[in-house]
């Protein structure tokens, strides 16, 4: 039984969540006030927030003010009569789950908490973890609740051999997570090999990982050892494994099946014992069905899929990491930053991060490197990509559906092309022009998913393959 607590002020919208909710696994408790509502908090941290943001005495909102992700146990859904885009941008970068505009069915609210309840992840079982590594799951920072998830998977998948693929955006820290894997693991005191499948030519790929004889081709004058043989006992670590040739897919499959292999220009059969972790910062279902990757091979490697946050997602992440790499290069270089501006906190909170934690990481050390000072002001920043500042454009162009994770849920893609007379017009207005400009476009598509998942906000911007608060500022305004 999950404990509830709803932020209402109307009796009877109260009295009508509990009969939405009857029924259900939830203890309900309810505050008429912002005020009464600190009191219940204080007395006793719920599961869940169900949050009116107009209430008699204040905004709603003000009780995710202040509170970091780490700070907190439970998740809060926001609701509200007065929807608008920044409200709701506002809402989730405070910490808000999920953002109902009223008036909502009882299958979206109840679809909202059973979500919501589904990511949650004590603030206990993360400061247990974290006690038990030396650095932070090997120099990953943050404790959002997107990261919560994250480590429940890491310190749930370690102590296997089961295979991982990690997936996500360029520098979301896959190989940091690798790392962490293989630190918790029985295999911690063995190798931990990494091979980066990108930076490897094509026909040394094979080479690479089984190894060859002398002789086996030009340039092969001694036998050398592979990554398959070096991690011996220990984790091999295939980085960007969507960038592999697809015809020696089908010869990594049969060492994953089977742990044996053969080096270049050998007959031989070797056999090891590794632990494989894959990675990749493509779209894996989308590359299965554009014959890019085998299917098989997919299936083999996606024991445990790791889905990583971009840094965009991870709200006052953000934050702590700035602080935790601005601590470290003030110390290397010998220079006094302690903090942030809070033009500069508001800066970071509302930009993109299309490089991730990497392009975070550059700009601290850019900062550190040729300013003086205590605290980082705004005119230290250097210039950043202003498309890509949230609110001005959609920065989740790569983004894995939820059907493309799980292909035997169906297709979540119209088959549309662009020869496709009907579909293309259907988009054509009666406009003198002929065209629909784009935005319309956005809309008219943003509340067709809307409409389709009846509501539900998230499954919505999964078949879009955008971000729940895009979906937020793109939707046609409520009336």
């Amino acid at each position: 039984m999950a404990n509830l607590l709803v932020v209402e002020d109307s009796p009877s919208m109260a009295h009508m969540y509990r009969e939405f909710l009857t029924g259900q696994p939830y203890d309900i408790s309810v505050a008429p006030s912002l005020e009464q509502a600190k009191v219940m908090l204080a007395q006793s941290e719920p599961d869940l927030l169900l949050l009116d943001v107009k209430l008699p005495d204040g905004d709603g909102l003000s009780l995710l003010q202040g509170n970091e992700a780490s700070d907190v146990d439970y998740q809060t859904v926001v609701m509200t009569a007065h929807g608008s885009v920044n409200l709701a941008v506002d809402a989730m970068r405070q910490g808000a789950f999920e953002f109902l505009v009223k008036p909502f069915s009882q299958q979206r609210l109840l679809g909202a908490l059973r979500s919501a309840l589904s990511a949650r992840v004590p603030r206990a079982q993360v400061e247990a973890f974290q006690k038990n590594n030396q650095q932070p799951y090997a120099g990953i920072v943050g404790s959002s609740h997107a990261l919560r998830s994250i480590y429940e998977i890491v310190e749930a998948a370690a102590p296997t051999d089961a295979t991982v693929f990690i997936t996500g955006e360029t520098g979301t820290g896959k190989e940091l997570v690798a790392e962490s894997i293989h630190a918790q693991s029985r295999r911690h005191k063995q190798n931990f090999v990494v091979l980066n499948c990108a930076a490897i030519p094509k026909d040394l790929m094979e080479s690479e990982i089984f190894g060859h004889v002398k002789g086996a081709f030009t340039g092969a004058s001694e036998s050398r050892d592979g990554a398959a043989r070096l991690a011996h006992k220990g984790t091999l670590f295939l980085d960007e494994i969507g960038e592999m040739d697809v015809t020696l897919q089908g010869k990594l499959l049969r060492f994953l099946q089977s742990g044996t292999f053969n080096r270049v220009g050998s007959s031989k059969t070797e056999k090891v014992d590794v632990r494989i972790i894959c990675a990749t910062n493509r779209n894996p279902w989308a590359e299965v069905k554009k014959g890019t990757f085998r299917e098989d091979l997919y299936y083999r490697i996606n024991v445990i899929p790791l889905a990583l946050p971009p840094l965009r997602k991870r709200g006052q992440d953000i934050i702590e990491l700035a602080s935790f790499y601005l601590k470290r290069y003030s110390q290397e270089t010998g220079k006094q930053f302690a903090s942030f501006s809070k033009g500069v906190v508001d800066t970071f909170l509302h930009y993109g991060w299309p490089g991730n934690v990497r392009q975070l990481q550059n700009v601290i050390r850019n900062i550190v490197i040729l300013n003086n000072g205590d605290v980082v002001e705004e005119s230290m920043l250097p210039p950043l990509e202003t498309s890509e500042f949230l609110g001005e454009t959609d920065s989740d162009a790569w983004r894995p559906s939820a059907t493309d994770q799980l292909p035997w849920g169906g297709s979540n893609r119209s088959s549309v092309t662009p020869n496709d007379d009907h579909a293309r017009s259907s988009l054509i207005s009666p406009m003198s022009s002929g065209i629909v400009p784009m935005w319309q476009v956005e809309q008219m598509m943003i509340e067709a998913a809307l409409l389709q998942c009846e509501g539900n906000v998230n499954k919505a911007a999964a078949l879009l393959e955008i971000s729940p608060s895009s979906v937020y500022r793109k939707r046609l305004p409520s009336p």
